[in-house]
């Protein structure tokens, strides 16, 4: 895994600005550093290395194809690529050394870009320089694995890594954008292709985006090369005929040679283990496949509700790996929050960045890649809303809008009270499958989403924190994302199948990825994932839903399959979740913290928020009469954001 940059113009000194660049990308690439510049074509390219493969100097990058065509600066692992070494050794192409980046580069000078991509498995995103055609192209894996940022400023195209990378460049502006700031305080995160900055951009999973430097300000795309959007609009409904033990077992042999295949590594290699169905299953096929064995890592938490450490070490036992788990407090948890502006780059206020940040500092103590079990909700039914929105659309979408909607105002009004013991019959799948919280939370849930006008509007209710961001954030419009083409979504399965998808382009990438992303970069680990192994993706959309969510249980195929590895009892039972008890902290040990960061004379200063409507969700917090934790930690996390990178 790496960090990289590059640069198009002709602003000042492209090797001092891209070290510069590279500089603030040291944690992605500690072992090795280099730029490349043509300056009669204003281009640079620059790269920070963590060794994987190859570890001699024939790894070293930038990196030249055989032909002087392409230069490139990459980010990322191409898992078959000793596959497509071989082919094309007998193509009569030759090699210095034994990394990826050159047979990438040689799958170029053969076949072209579009050509080389689609025989590509892996994760990666790249700067690549065509002498040839004289443009640089910004490509992406297909599932966004791997981030991608870039903007013009100044007549100069900056692209890097991360968004640290381009704040080192000189022409970079600090301009926060108050529109992008209200989609990041409906979702959480900044979604594709916006950033928190105005004229920034991340280039979108599966794209590739061409750039020339004699046309400044412009570029050509993104164009997108892959997509999983066939598969979902069409998977469904030309399900697989075979029965359920075909299914299972095409999906063990794609599953084990996504998991073989990412167990390729010159350092040493370890997997996550939280003990529940995606990592167990990940860590099964490791096993399987290992002569000695596996090194897993899990962390513990003081509070309950939140430990599933001894679950995971009866797993590992099980399966026999070389388990190391460390239980972490209150207080070491607390002291990660000061790192994550640095970490996170933009706002971001997914909590479970805490516990994933310590458990990445734990593996890397021991190893320098760990595969992880992500993915597998997306593509399996894994999520709790995906059944609370199945069993809630299909009683009330019958209703006419106007009732629904007043059936909402009512529940609205009512004193929770008097509805507190009516909670389990007026939305019953809620209260057993939604989140824990007050009655007053569920019933205000309940309501927005009976005001749902359509499915679209049902799962946009059920992944916003705040539901009107234009109220809180001043002088913003949100804006529309980019239309990405969807699938319909009219009955039950379809809009099930619509979730899936909708948070496999957006959530997943946007979210999930960026979460583990930093997290293990922040300390140098590489993470892979074989759930996101374009292949197994590919085929989870082509099962019927009926083999993803089965007698009440999500990820039914991924169990079937684990059963071969571990007793039921280890399968069948609640999972409480990667997270940490931050409604409590907030109400706790991290109340003075908050009440400096939210002062209503601060809110009125910095500018962004509406000061009234954020004390407000405070005090009722603190008082306990409602759970507004996901709404105060992102209003949080941006303060803290802006204090660490305003001024610089």
């Amino acid at each position: 895994m790496c960090g990289i940059a590059g640069i198009l113009g002709f602003y000042g000194d492209k090797s001092y600005h891209l070290k510069a660049m590279t500089n603030a990308l040291v944690h992605r690439g500690p072992d090795d550093s280099g730029v490349w510049v043509d300056e009669a074509s204003g281009v640079g390219l620059g790269h920070r290395r963590l060794a994987i493969l190859d570890l001699t100097p024939a790894g070293h990058q930038p990196m030249a194809s055989q032909s002087g065509r392409y230069e490139i600066t990459f980010n990322g692992e191409i898992y078959n690529f000793l596959e497509l070494r071989a082919e094309l050794e007998n193509r009569g192409h030759r090699f210095r050394g034994r990394s990826d980046t050159e047979v990438m580069l040689a799958a170029f000078d053969e076949w072209g870009l579009a050509k080389a991509l689609s025989r590509f498995v892996g994760m990666f995103a790249f700067a690549l320089w065509d002498g040839h055609d004289r443009s640089m192209h910004l490509v992406r894996d297909r599932l966004g694995k791997k981030p991608l940022y870039y903007c013009w400023a100044d007549d100069v195209f900056l692209v890097g890594s991360e968004l640290k990378a381009l704040r080192a460049h000189p022409v970079f502006k600090f301009e926060p954008d108050r529109n992008a700031v209200a989609l990041y305080m409906r979702y959480g995160y900044v979604p594709a292709p916006y950033t928190i900055y105005k004229d920034v951009f991340k280039l979108l999973p599966g794209t590739i985006l061409r750039v020339v430097p004699s046309i400044p300000g412009n570029v050509e795309g993104p164009c997108q090369y892959w997509s999983i959007h066939e598969d979902a609009a069409h998977g469904e409904p030309s399900c697989l005929k075979s029965d359920v033990g075909d299914a299972i077992a095409q999906l063990d042999h794609l599953l084990h040679d996504a998991v073989k295949v990412r167990m390729i590594s010159d350092v040493p290699l370890g997997a996550f283990l939280s003990g529940g169905i995606d990592s167990s299953l990940v860590v099964a096929l490791m096993q399987s496949q290992s002569g000695s064995p596996v090194r897993t890592f899990t962390i513990g938490f003081e509070e309950s509700d939140f430990n599933e450490a001894e679950h995971a070490k009866a797993v590992a036992k099980h399966l026999g790996t070389n388990h190391t788990e460390f239980y972490v407090t209150a207080e070491e948890s607390k002291s990660v929050i000061p790192l994550l502006p640095e970490l996170y780059d933009e706002p971001f206020s997914d909590s479970s960045q805490i516990p994933t940040y310590l458990v990445s500092k734990l593996a890397r103590q021991h190893v320098t890649v760990a595969l992880s079990g992500d993915g597998g909700d997306e593509s399996f039914f894994g999520y709790k809303r995906y059944r609370t929105a199945r069993y809630l659309w299909g009683p009330i979408h019958w209703l006419p809008e106007a009732m629904r909607s007043s059936i909402a105002g009512v529940l609205s009004m009512v004193s929770p009270t008097v509805l507190k013991d009516l909670l389990p019959w007026i939305t019953p799948e809620l209260n057993k499958h939604g989140r824990s919280g007050t009655v007053g939370d569920k019933l205000q849930k309940a309501a927005s989403l009976l005001k749902a006008k359509n499915p679209e509007y049902l799962y946009q209710a059920l992944v916003s924190h705040w539901e009107m961001p234009e109220n809180v954030v001043l002088s913003a419009k949100e804006p529309v994302i980019p239309h990405r083409a969807s699938i319909r979504a009219n009955d039950r399965n379809s809009f099930c199948s619509y979730m899936m998808y909708q948070d496999t382009v957006r959530y997943l990438p946007d979210d999930i990825l960026v979460k583990v992303d930093r997290a293990n970069m922040g300390v140098s680990l590489e993470c892979r994932n074989p759930l996101l192994d374009h292949r197994v993706v590919e085929y989870a959309w082509t099962l019927p839903l009926h083999m993803k969510y089965n007698n009440g249980q999500g990820k039914w195929i991924l169990r079937q399959l684990l059963e071969k590895y571990l007793p039921k009892e280890y399968i069948n039972r609640p999972k409480s979740g990667f997270t940490v008890p931050i409604a409590s902290w907030l109400r706790g040990p991290l109340r003075e913290w908050t009440e400096d960061l939210l002062n209503k004379e601060r809110l009125n200063r910095d500018g962004f928020f509406n000061s009234a409507l954020i004390r407000r969700r405070w005090e009722e917090h603190l008082s306990g009469t409602r759970n507004w934790h996901r709404q105060l930690w992102a209003a949080l996390m941006f303060q803290c954001w802006l204090d660490r990178w305003r001024y610089l």
